[in-house]
C-alpha cells in the first residue's frame, strides 16, 4: 500500500510540474466530452462525468470550459475520440499500463511505441500487464476533512473495501460495482472530493534502483506529456533522494 501511495506522489509531482496549463484543460476537456456522450450530459446521473468535472475543478478549469465541453458532447459536430488501453514493460521489467483518448489510432500508437522503446523498455498487448492490477474506485479527501476513525466509519458504513489516512489526506478503494454508490454516501457526509475515479491500482511494487528510477521516471514523463493520454499507471517505486533529484 505504501508503494501505492509513493506512486501517486510521483504522478502528482507530474501533474504539478507540467507548466502548460491549456494542454491539462485540453486532455481534461476531452475526458469530459467523451463521458458526457457515452453517458447521460448530467454529472450528478453520470459517475464518470462527475469524476472529470471533479478532476477539472481540481485544476482550477474554467466553469465556462467545463460546460462547453459538455456541450460539445450534446452536438453532432464533435470529434469522436477513441478510448484505447496499452500495457507494457518499461526498463527494469516495471509494468506500465496507458489510458489514452484519440482520434488518430495509428498515430497514438506509434507514439506510444516509440516511447517505450527509447525508454528500454517494450510495448506489450491488452492484457499482458492488467492482470497485475486492480480495476477499483477511489475517492480522496484532504486530511482537514474529517479524522481518521471518523472517515474509516463512513467508508464501512457506505461499503467501501479499504481506507488509507496519512499526512496527505484520506484514500478511499472500493469496487467497481460500489464504487458509485460509495463515493455518493461520502460526498453526502463529507462534500465533494479532490478526486473521485476509477483506476489501476498495481497489487505489488517493486523497488528500483535509482538508474532505473529515472529512466521510469522520464518515461512517466514523456507519456503524461503526450496529447492522447489521458492516466498513466506503473507498479514501481523509487527512493526519496531521486524523486527530490527530478523535482519531486
Amino acid at each position: 500500500m505504501a508503494g501505492h501511495s509513493q506512486f501517486k506522489n510521483i504522478m502528482h509531482r507530474k501533474g504539478r510540474q507540467d507548466a502548460q496549463k491549456s494542454k491539462i484543460f485540453g486532455k481534461l476537456a476531452r475526458e469530459i466530452t467523451v463521458a458526457a456522450k457515452l453517458g447521460t450530459p448530467d454529472p450528478n446521473m453520470n459517475p464518470r462525468l462527475r469524476a472529470a468535472v471533479i478532476a477539472a475543478r481540481q485544476e482550477n478549469m474554467p466553469k465556462d470550459n467545463i460546460e462547453r465541453a459538455i456541450k460539445k458532447a450534446i452536438g453532432s459536430d464533435g470529434e469522436n475520440y477513441d478510448e484505447i488501453r496499452y500495457e507494457g514493460y518499461g526498463p527494469g521489467g516495471v509494468a506500465v499500463i496507458v489510458e489514452a483518448l484519440t482520434d488518430n489510432r495509428n498515430r497514438a500508437a506509434s507514439d506510444i511505441r516509440s516511447f517505450f522503446t527509447k525508454s528500454g523498455g517494450n510495448l506489450g498487448e491488452t492484457g499482458s500487464v492488467s492482470f497485475m492490477f486492480d480495476r477499483t474506485g477511489i475517492i480522496e479527501y484532504d486530511r482537514s476533512v474529517a479524522s481518521d476513525d471518523a472517515v474509516l466509519d463512513a467508508a464501512i458504513e457506505a461499503g467501501a473495501d479499504d481506507v488509507i489516512s496519512s499526512e496527505s489526506g484520506h484514500e478511499i478503494y472500493a469496487s467497481t460495482e460500489s464504487y458509485r454508490d460509495v463515493a455518493k454516501a461520502l460526498e453526502a457526509k463529507f462534500g465533494e472530493p479532490r478526486k473521485a475515479a476509477l483506476i489501476w491500482k498495481p497489487q505489488n511494487t517493486v523497488s528500483v534502483d535509482d538508474e532505473t528510477g529515472e529512466k521510469l521516471l522520464k518515461l512517466m514523463d514523456l507519456l503524461n506529456e503526450h496529447d492522447d493520454v489521458q492516466n498513466v499507471y506503473a507498479n514501481f517505486e523509487v527512493s526519496d533522494a531521486l524523486l527530490a533529484k527530478m523535482g519531486g
